[in-house]
């Protein structure tokens, strides 16, 4: 009669062993697949990246513009009001040495009761004078001490002022350096994403950009071949004067926070421009906006004034008439013309200045 045995069960340590080994496979496969190189990204992917870190670098540039700005206004500031302590200290040197001469003199003269002096004086008159001129005496002395009292106050505020100065001084130095950190973070992050391109990829980026600059050449007044509108009339008046000083660095390159004479960033561009024309704006575009008329419509818009562009206000440049601009775009390019429908943030408004 035939045997029926039944198969023998694999031992607890051999399922163990197995199930470690199969875990194992596919921990190894999961690390495989993790380790795998992502795939590279496309030429127009790179380009928009790209775009967003020049676009993030320029918003940090006018806030470090705007911080340097204000250290240097502070800076000023407090050179001033530490000149004025120091000669306010002389004035109050001076007034305490008038005040201690007196004092000597009513000393050297007085030491018995005036009543008493009085009695034992062999000429009354002469008394008498000399009583009248310690009355004198005593009233000088005491415009001597308000004097005192009041430059001990006036000595004390500037001091107060100083030292608040001094302090917010110390913190916009921080932001400084944070700011310029966070610009140079992003445009090593651009340049990174940019070579990793193949040469190939860059002149087709190049050739991208120079498309996107002259855009809009079919426009009265343009070079269909550059879309540089040629020498445009500046026109009269410091608008013009500004304008004309911009057209003069055209090809200048771009360098952020600043502002000439050789290289630009956009602010810089704009407030070197109109320096030139004997006007003194402020260094960031966020403040540019801030003065003048400002127009909302561009088909008012006149040769040289200001043009703002981006919800923010983060980037400006001259308005060159035919729907133009002039202005230092951003790293890697050079003052130029371009259409304002190509700057990459919508227009906000104008401002004649």
């Amino acid at each position: 009669m035939a045997s029926h045995r039944r198969p023998k069960r694999p031992s607890r340590t051999r399922v163990t062993v197995l199930t470690t080994a199969a875990a194992a496979a596919v921990a190894i496969s999961a690390q495989a697949a993790n380790a795998a190189p992502s795939a590279k990204p496309s030429k127009d992917e790179v380009k928009s990246k790209v775009d967003e870190l020049y676009d993030q670098a320029e918003q940090a540039t006018e806030k470090y513009n705007g911080a340097k700005e204000k250290q240097e206004k502070l800076q000023r500031e407090i050179s001033t009001i530490q000149d004025n302590v120091a000669r306010g200290q002389q004035d109050l040197n001076k007034l305490r040495d008038g005040l201690g001469s007196m004092a000597a003199g009513q000393y050297r003269t007085g030491g018995i009761d005036p009543s008493l002096q009085l009695f034992l004086s062999s000429e009354p008159d002469d008394y008498l004078d000399k009583a009248s001129t310690l009355d004198q005496v005593s009233g000088q002395q005491a415009d001597a001490l308000k004097k005192i009292q009041d430059k001990q106050r006036e000595l004390a505020q500037q001091r107060a002022e100083a030292t608040a100065k001094l302090k917010d001084l110390a913190a916009t130095r921080t932001e400084l350096g944070e700011k310029k950190k966070e610009v140079q973070g992003k445009l090593a992050q651009a340049q990174k994403l940019l070579n990793s391109l193949t040469a190939q990829e860059k002149a087709a980026l190049a050739a991208a950009d120079q498309t996107r600059a002259t855009r809009g050449s079919e426009r009265p007044g343009l070079n269909s071949d550059t879309g540089d509108p040629g020498k445009i009339s500046a026109g009269s008046g410091r608008a013009g004067a500004a304008f004309a000083a911009a057209q003069s660095k055209l090809g200048s390159p771009y360098q952020w926070s600043h502002a000439g004479p050789s290289t630009f960033d956009c602010s810089g561009l704009t407030s070197w421009a109109y320096a030139q024309a004997d006007v003194s704006i402020p260094r960031t575009s966020e403040a540019q906006a801030n003065i003048g008329t400002r127009i909302y419509s561009q088909s008012q818009l006149q040769v040289g004034d200001l043009v703002f562009f981006f919800n923010d206000i983060h980037h400006v440049g001259l308005y060159a008439g035919n729907g133009m601009v002039l202005h230092a775009p951003r790293s890697g390019t050079v003052v130029r013309y371009e259409s304002m429908s190509t700057i990459g943030g919508p227009f906000m408004f104008g401002v004649r200045v």
